[in-house]
């Protein structure tokens, strides 16, 4: 992943997300997205939710649903190869 990509999130009406800056899609359903981008790992949360457009080359990822919360976690480095929990709290 290219460094230059910036960070930007954009919800419209609460029902349509687009971002940039999109490492890595931890995982997801229809209540939780677990992103890590790089200013960090990102949890949205909401209902309905499906992404409806991903590319991780250029780090854009488009997804849809009624938003309630977004929330960034900071980690003490980037922990690779580490399961989700062990970088949300450590």
């Amino acid at each position: 992943m290219e460094e230059h990509i910036t960070h930007s999130v954009s919800i419209g009406g609460r029902k349509k997300l687009n971002m940039e800056g999109v490492q890595h899609v931890e995982s997801f359903d229809d209540s939780e997205l677990v992103l890590e981008t790089n200013m960090g790992m990102l949890i949205l949360k909401g209902e309905d939710l499906h992404i409806t457009q991903l590319s991780l080359e250029t780090g854009h990822l488009a997804a849809e649903g009624l938003f309630s919360s977004l929330q960034y976690i900071e980690s003490k480095g980037k922990g690779k190869g580490k399961g989700i929990l062990n970088r949300i709290f450590k």
